[in-house]
């Protein structure tokens, strides 16, 4: 939040040889970063503020809320819509992506969600050259796992976005694969988008690949797409071969044939020198 960084944009791509039930996915997630349920205005059950705060939003809406609640709010502003949708479209655009997808519950939480939808609708029409279309997210879900093919750009609020993008990476072969960037208007920070994983710590087991595909990201932000199709071409190779992979990426997670980290990364540095 300090850096802004509005932006988490996560491609999720089958690459053949990947372990997986689909063999069609190519899909991006552009979630918006800095509002939602995730913006971390929360209160804590038992609390005097909390009371207070209960006490006056029943006031407000006319509507009970327990005592013994705990308390999130959900801000959706039309400022931060219109920088994260217009960030889809014009990603879209640069990348000869054909078709936005906002996701929402508009049906149901009409002024949060329903201004992400109308606001995103209003941003749209900027860009007539992309189609655009919106789902509700449990729908979206739904369709993503029986016809992702179907899905080309996805914007969404904070907490639709974390989820839809953890469901996206598990139909290209997990969390593994799965690169992510935070961008904002001048600072981007690109990292895998499984986060760090303390318990694996100097065994050489996990799987590099997806910093390594989050490196791709960072070199197609920096306009260096020579570097960028070098080393995302090096990886589909090595993944294609299904030889220098890590367990996760074995038919069985047993695999005695499974590499650890760094020859993967061997694999992969002898493909880009050949």
């Amino acid at each position: 939040k300090e850096l802004d960084l509005y932006a988490c944009l996560r491609p999720c791509k089958y690459y053949p040889g990947v372990r997986s039930r689909y063999d069609n996915v190519d899909i991006v997630v552009v979630r918006e970063n800095m509002e939602d349920l995730y913006a971390g205005i929360e209160f804590e059950e038992g609390l005097p503020e909390t009371a207070k705060l209960i006490e006056f939003i029943s006031d407000l809406s006319g509507k009970a809320i327990r005592e013994d609640s705990g308390i999130s709010i959900k801000p959706i502003s039309v400022t931060g819509t219109k920088r994260i949708v217009g960030f889809a479209f014009d990603y879209a655009r640069k990348y000869g992506r054909k078709k936005v997808t906002a996701v929402h519950k508009a049906n149901i939480m009409k002024f949060s969600d329903g201004l992400f939808l109308a606001t995103a609708r209003e941003v749209a029409e900027q860009y007539p050259d992309i189609e655009f279309e919106d789902r509700i997210v449990d729908n979206c879900c739904m369709q993503l796992v029986s016809r992702p093919e179907e899905y080309d750009v996805l914007v969404l609020p904070n907490l639709y976005g974390d989820i839809i993008s953890d469901l996206c990476a598990g139909l290209i072969g997990g969390l593994g694969v799965a690169p992510g960037g935070n961008i904002g208007d001048d600072i981007a920070v690109f990292e895998a988008t499984h986060g760090s994983a303390p318990k694996y710590r100097g065994m050489n087991k996990v799987n590099p690949m997806a910093m390594m595909f989050s490196g791709v990201l960072m070199l197609r932000h920096l306009n260096e797409d020579d570097a960028a199709d070098r080393l995302e071409n090096a990886l589909a190779d090595v993944i294609s071969e299904g030889k220098a992979v890590t367990y996760d990426m074995k038919p069985n997670r047993d695999d005695p044939s499974a590499v650890g980290t760094s020859q993967v990364a061997d694999a992969v540095i002898a493909k880009l020198q050949a």
